[in-house]
């Protein structure tokens, strides 16, 4: 009988990404290695096994019977070994792991942490901003808060606030504001990686198909909203990019018209994972913080319908 020492970790790693994934080139891709190391670990871990797990076929690898067997077995191994390395990093519940998009931590949560600590003062906070969906089984976030439908695989997710859309410019451009038609005379900035258009807002005002006079496109959100700071254009922004910079006067909503674009920001979390009391004062506070954000949004720009916004 062949143990656990005769077969790499390794090759058992590659063998279980080819086997989830369906592809060595995904494989390749979640391991960090070419496809070829990923061939060549899974060639070497059947040599130890004495068994083959996967057909070689020109649509790639199908699993044997025995590979399917074999696949799920070692699929809840690597599943309870990842939670067990996740739990070590889960010791001391007063430091809560808090995953968001970059653009949310410049621009809304780096701005409110002192009165989080205010009220929590027992809680440190480990942000982690990024981009990329980690896996929250496995990874040490305690709550993560993304943009899109709330339709993750393998993850709990909660609404916090539906996402809406409108102009923002620097007050001295909104000047000559007085209907949304007269926006198309003023250059934009736009975020070249934004899920959405500013057709978005256009259909809503009645200007659908309309161009916008492009002056500068960049590839992250936060760089868009400057360059409106400081005057170079008008942008397409949402509540929680722009609040702050409304709130303290360095941009304007010349016109009241806010848009659903059919995303909003959800809380996610590893539907397994018992959730601390830590997490859910974080989460009490940030839904808090949203509420007084939109109350300030409705002083300084009154959500309106397009005839209110046109009249006069």
């Amino acid at each position: 009988m062949r143990d656990l020492n005769s077969v790499h970790l390794n090759g058992l790693r590659a063998v279980e990404a080819a086997g989830r994934l369906g592809s060595l080139a995904a494989a390749a891709e979640e391991l960090g290695v070419t496809a070829g190391a990923v061939s060549q670990q899974i060639a070497k871990a059947e040599a130890q096994l004495g068994r083959v797990l996967f057909e070689r076929t020109p649509r790639g690898l199908v699993p044997t019977d025995f590979g399917q067997r074999f696949l799920a077995r070692i699929g809840n191994a690597f599943h309870e070994l990842a939670e067990a390395v996740a739990s070590a990093r889960r010791r001391d519940e007063s430091v809560l792991t808090i995953s968001v998009a970059p653009v949310f931590a410049a621009r809304w949560l780096v701005y409110r942490l002192n009165r989080f600590a205010e009220r929590h003062p027992d809680i440190r906070l480990r942000i982690d901003a990024t981009t990329k969906l980690v896996n929250l089984d496995t990874s040490d976030v305690d709550v993560g808060i993304r943009v899109g439908t709330g339709e993750w695989p393998g993850v709990k997710s909660e609404p916090l606030l539906q996402q809406e859309v409108f102009p923002v410019c620097s007050p001295a451009m909104a000047e000559g504001l007085r209907k949304p038609a007269d926006i198309l005379k003023l250059p934009a900035v736009i975020d070249g990686h934004s899920m959405f258009s500013w057709e978005v807002w256009l259909r809503e005002v009645g200007l659908s198909g309309a161009e916008m006079n492009v002056r500068h496109t960049f590839n992250e959100a936060s760089l868009v909203l400057d360059a409106a700071i400081s005057g170079q254009g008008v942008m397409l922004a949402w509540q929680t990019l722009a609040g702050f910079a409304i709130a303290q006067g360095s941009l304007v909503v010349p016109f009241g018209i806010r848009v659903p674009t059919g995303f909003g920001h959800y809380f996610v979390s590893a539907p397994s994972r018992r959730e601390s009391k830590a997490a859910k004062a974080f989460k009490r506070w940030v839904r808090d913080e949203v509420e007084e954000g939109m109350r300030l949004l409705d002083i300084k720009a009154p959500r309106v319908g397009f005839k209110a916004a046109t009249m006069g």
